[in-house]
């Protein structure tokens, strides 16, 4: 009988079906007008697309059929055996033939009517003629009868419909983003597409540079027509290797779709370019234990001809795959496809800019791409342009968009609090609790107040209009990196020309070394030192605890926007030869190579940074010779062969060489003299030729110490403020602060300790034990021999 596995979920139905019709019509011979007359009954299937593109009334080829069918009469036998005419089963078996010539895996009800067609000594191939359906015009109407059937047979879908995406139609649908630029990249593509052999190209680059967008350009220009003749009525499909791998459980199952895929392909006759994003994925996919991967399917028929498509995978994954299956890498031609530059990336945005206003219903300004441009490059390092100032405008649309009608956080929690409080006010007065619930109608009265005052803020906040902003974009980068918004879209060329103040205001005394160093990098930002060298190169020399590390921090947060963009490494752990392979990473094939360096990997993350060596001069000298390029050349080399660029680094080293000579001597002359003696020593001629400066660190003095007791007060002020309690500190608790925090052996380091124990550590208890609280002001005092805290009432903030 019917073996109903090898047919589709529909035309199993209507198989099925017939058997009904058999038994209305009592009889026990299966011929092809009862086929005919199930599918004409079920209604919804690619045969009656097929016949409806024909516009054939329905209605009366049934009629026709059931009439001859009629004519039969009843059969005197049993119904329960049934009986398939020759030609039936010529039907039949002539379906599956052509089901297996389209590529399909199943038969489905366009085969067997192709079938009944061909089958012309059968019944239902004289009434389908009788309609004008016959060879000449079946099979243009089987393609458009599949098009177009809403009640699509999944399991009768050829593989390059079931495993692929076409592109092509997607561009025509205007489905696609618009592509812009990349115009070299779309050449060369199709230059070697037109290519006799190894016509096949590989986009080589990293992730997010455009690659899949070179391939979506093609595609638009083939439905545009902005393309050579032979290209002319080409599909681009994307292969989906998910789709493809998914659901093979038994040995064979991949190797059979792969198969079907490229016969597909082969059958279209150069009408199809396939196209494998993350190609390297094929390497390895699908294989078991005695079976072949894709990859190798691939193979022959790329070789041959047969097979023209295009991959797209990243740098490193071309080394890894690729290119040790020799193979396989001969008959691809690699197309480097590099990041774009800041300029193109303002160009792409402004060509989708319109794009994501119609998306996010908002406006977007052109100064707001120009700052995701700019922002991206200098604070998102670890992703590639153009995506990730893509992204950047695309997440501060979204942001907009959802601002417009939806309160903060802040805004929401207030009136969180205010409802919870009306509430509890509520319970009270039931209770009779008059006196605490008259306490909390004031408690919610100010925070209505505050409520208001926040809305009035949120209202009248021009930057956060219905519109993206430089500010949106920089508060969007402020939530990716952390970095304050506001020091990004702080001006450079004001930072620059007021450094010295700026660094002052955080780092106190060293006029002279912040001086030294804030010459050099105005100097280097101006455009007067070499392009690729460091901002600066220094070698901060003096003893411990005069601000050498703070400084370098001020320079991090003022320059970079945060401390964070500060990579210190400790020299003293490299003061064994092979000790640089930790810096720059270890060579192929030993521990640590994917790893990368410490200071290589660093850097590559986080471009714009300090680089803070401590104690330089403990390093061994190989160490050294690596400085010297950082310092000349203003790049290495790491263990993986890649180049590191330091031209937006600040070099500084730190050293203690005649720290102890410094603290002695007065004399300003014969302490440079001293400290040049003891860099000779110490360091190599060629290593103090490359630095910028020596930057020189005195002991600091009692005006310098009071600076920095105020400096630490007032950042313990601030955070005693979001409490609502203020801080007053006596001329004398500033003297004995000052005094007693310094060592003539470790600087300025105890004062924090101090100031912890003796100032924090009794503030903190008188918070705990409630005679400190809100509204209150706290008074820090001394007698010279101690701290003196005490809290008073004071005045609400």
């Amino acid at each position: 009988m019917i073996n109903y596995e090898e047919y589709t979920e529909k035309a199993k139905k209507i198989l099925m079906d017939v058997q009904d019709i058999l038994m209305r019509y009592r009889q026990n011979q299966l011929a092809s007008e009862h086929i005919l007359l199930s599918m004409l009954e079920d209604g919804d299937n690619i045969a009656i697309e097929i016949l409806n593109e024909k516009n054939i009334s329905i209605d009366s080829l049934k009629k026709d059929v059931e009439e001859v069918i009629g004519r039969y009469g009843s059969s005197r036998e049993s119904t329960n055996q049934i009986y398939i005419t020759p030609e039936a089963r010529h039907i039949l078996e002539n379906a599956r033939s052509e089901a297996r010539r389209m590529h399909d895996s199943k038969t489905g009800t366009e085969h067997i009517l192709l079938a009944m067609v061909r089958e012309t000594s059968a019944v239902a191939s004289r009434l389908l003629a009788k309609y004008g359906i016959n060879l000449d015009n079946i099979y243009t109407l089987i393609l458009k009868g599949r098009t177009k059937s809403g009640a699509e047979e999944d399991e009768n879908l050829s593989s390059l419909k079931k495993f692929t995406i076409d592109l092509t139609q997607l561009a025509k649908e205007g489905k696609l983003m618009p592509v812009i630029g990349r115009e070299d990249e779309v050449r060369r593509v199709i230059q070697i597409v037109g290519r006799k052999t190894k016509n096949n190209p590989a986009l080589v680059g990293e992730p997010g540079v455009g690659k899949t967008a070179i391939v979506e350009g093609l595609a638009q220009r083939i439905v545009s027509g902005d393309i050579p003749e032979y290209l002319n009525d080409k599909s681009v499909l994307a292969l989906d290797m998910g789709r493809l791998v998914a659901g093979t459980k038994f040995r064979g199952e991949f190797e059979e779709r792969m198969k079907d895929i490229i016969d597909s392909v082969r059958r279209l006759s150069g009408e199809v370019i396939l196209f494998i994003d993350e190609i390297h994925s094929v390497v390895g996919a699908g294989s078991a234990e005695g079976s072949m991967d894709a990859a190798n399917l691939l193979k022959p028929a790329l070789a041959r001809g047969e097979l023209q498509c295009i991959g797209a995978t990243t740098l490193d994954e071309y080394r890894k795959y690729i290119e040790k299956d020799r193979a396989l890498e001969r008959r691809f031609q690699p197309v480097m496809v590099d990041q774009p530059t800041p300029e193109e990336t303002y160009e792409i945005l402004e060509g989708l800019k319109s794009t994501y206003e119609k998306h996010h219903e908002i406006k977007i300004e052109d100064d707001a791409l120009r700052t995701a441009v700019d922002l991206s490059v200098k604070y998102i390092t670890d992703r590639y342009l153009p995506d990730k100032a893509i992204d950047l405008v695309d997440e501060a649309a979204s942001f907009v968009r959802l601002r417009t009608g939806y309160m903060p956080e802040k805004l929401r929690l207030l009136d969180r609090q205010i409802k919870d409080l009306d509430s509890q006010i509520t319970s009270l007065a039931e209770k009779g609790e008059y006196q605490a619930a008259a306490e909390l109608k004031m408690e919610a009265e100010r925070k209505n107040e505050d409520f208001q005052e926040e809305k009035r803020k949120w209202e009248s906040d021009e930057s956060f209009g219905k519109a993206v902003t430089p500010a949106v974009v920089a508060s969007i980068v402020e939530q990716w990196t952390g970095i304050p918004a506001g020091k990004m879209l702080q001006s450079e060329r004001e930072k620059l020309r007021d450094l010295e103040s700026i660094i002052h205001e955080r780092f106190m005394d060293q006029e002279e070394a912040v001086k030294t160093v804030s010459q050099t990098i105005r100097r280097a930002r101006a455009g007067l030192n070499a392009p690729h060298r460091p901002w600066g190169s220094f070698l901060f020399v003096g003893p411990t605890g005069v601000g050498k590390t703070e400084l370098a921090k001020s320079l991090a947060f003022i320059l970079f926007g945060s401390e964070d963009a500060m990579i210190r490494i400790d020299m003293s752990e490299y003061m064994e030869k092979h000790a640089v392979s930790r810096l720059i990473g270890a060579p192929p094939g030993y521990v640590g190579y994917e790893e990368g360096g410490q200071l290589t990997e660093a850097v590559r993350r986080r471009p714009y940074s300090v680089i803070l060596l401590d104690e330089v001069e403990k390093a061994h000298k190989e160490v050294h010779n690596v400085l010297l390029q950082i310092m000349d050349d203003g790049r290495l080399t790491d263990g993986k062969g890649k180049t590191v660029s330091f031209s937006n680094t600040i070099v500084i080293m730190t050293s203690n060489v005649a720290s102890e000579q410094i603290a002695t001597i007065a004399d300003k002359e014969q302490v440079h003299a001293v400290v040049e003696e003891g860099l000779r020593s110490a360091f190599r001629p060629e290593f103090i030729n490359r630095l910028d400066s020596v930057v020189l660190f005195r002991p600091l003095d009692g005006r310098a110490m009071e600076g920095i007791v105020k400096m630490r007060i007032s950042e313990m002020e601030r955070r005693l403020s979001e409490q609502r309690i203020s801080v007053e500190i006596s001329q004398e608790a500033l003297g004995y602060l000052a005094k007693e925090g310094y060592d003539r052996e470790y600087g300025a380091r105890p004062v924090r300790r101090l100031i912890e124990k003796s100032v924090e550590g009794p503030i903190a208890d008188m918070i705990i034990d409630g005679s400190l609280e809100e509204g209150m002001k706290v008074i820090i005092d001394s007698d010279n021999s101690e701290i003196l805290i005490r809290a008073e009432k004071g005045s609400e903030r």
